[in-house]
């Protein structure tokens, strides 16, 4: 299905995430981030940044590699992303819902 964000059509599955990465911009990641009630900050988009590096490296993403990342540690990444950390993070980074979540 598609949706318009930030005035483009992209294509979403049926939970909202991006089923295209390279239709992500930060645009989009903004107003990903708006509707899961969260204003971006430099902090936010690093962690962002991060998990797109992740995913383009094929690396499985979970709560616990995100902890020891030394990016943001486990704490932090829930003050950052309170509502479903991981699958709100990965919604926001246009990437598709890690495996490790429900």
């Amino acid at each position: 299905m598609e949706k318009v964000i930030a005035g483009t059509s992209v294509k979403i599955n049926e939970e909202g995430y991006l089923t295209e990465f390279a239709q992500w911009n930060t645009q989009i990641g903004t107003e990903l981030a708006k509707e899961a009630n969260i204003d971006m900050t430099p902090r936010h988009w690093e962690v962002i940044t991060y998990l797109q590096t992740e995913f383009k490296n094929e690396v499985p993403l979970s709560i616990r590699k995100i902890g020891k990342s030394g990016v943001v540690d486990i704490k932090e990444f829930y003050q950052l992303f309170p509502i479903a950390p991981l699958k709100t993070a990965s919604k926001i980074a246009g990437i598709p819902k890690p495996a490790s979540c429900i």
